[in-house]
């Protein structure tokens, strides 16, 4: 028995280990941004914009939605869970109005199953609103791509479970894009070469989505009538 409780505290160990090790990969990352708002902090009330490298490559956020004055802390290859992690850093100092979040799809990719990407999410709402109660908060779902369309059920699960997560609470809002999206996946008009990611006309299709959500949210109206 002695032999067993050692085994286990050491699994423990060395599971634990290797969960800070892989957060240890975004420091550059998190220590950029904790930089830039050191000599440049964003104003209170806006609206942050987190997730993986869909938000990083919305290069022309700042363009395309001017009237939210859009906060980017997207980290790329990132899963919801590491934005958990570091909401301490980048995400609850900025005592955002809204946040917007894209993740999932790594997640879903790296085998986590749809059931664990919707507890994720749950986790990050709770983490968000034990420090910050009357933020919004905007979900974009997972979004189809010819490079994952192998994930397609997956996906949709994980979309589904979010979305009935997201009707629970007024502050919470789920944007589809899968609907959108999902036409141009064998056409892959919409994405960049690496059928991953988006081009310019898959952010072109985005921008409108988001905005009618951010204004709804922002006037504080009910948003189940497009969720």
């Amino acid at each position: 028995m002695p032999t067993l409780r050692l085994l286990l505290c050491l699994l423990i160990a060395i599971s634990s280990a290797y969960g800070q090790a892989f957060y240890d990969n975004w420091e550059p990352d998190i220590r950029r941004f904790e930089s830039m708002d050191s000599t440049n902090p964003p104003p209170p009330n806006s609206v942050l914009f987190v997730g993986s490298s869909s938000i990083v490559k919305w290069t022309t956020l700042a363009q395309d939605l001017p009237e939210f004055n859009p906060i980017n802390r997207g980290f790329g290859g990132s899963e919801i869970d590491d934005t958990v992690h570091f909401a301490d850093r980048i995400v609850i100092p900025y005592h955002p109005k809204i946040i917007v979040m894209y993740a999932g799809g790594n997640d879903i990719s790296a085998g986590k199953s749809p059931e664990k990407v919707a507890s994720d999410f749950q986790a990050f709402v709770e983490k968000v609103w034990s420090a910050l109660p009357d933020t919004r908060i905007l979900y974009i779902s997972i979004s189809p791509n010819p490079r994952r369309f192998a994930q397609i059920d997956r996906i949709r699960r994980a979309n589904h479970m979010i979305r009935h997560y997201c009707h629970t609470d007024p502050k919470l809002s789920f944007l589809d894009v899968f609907g959108p999206m999902y036409p141009h996946v064998k056409k892959a008009d919409i994405f960049a070469s690496d059928g991953l990611h988006m081009n310019a006309a898959g952010y072109k299709l985005w921008t409108p989505l988001v905005r009618q959500h951010l204004l709804r949210l922002s006037a504080g109206t009910d948003v189940a009538a497009i969720n």
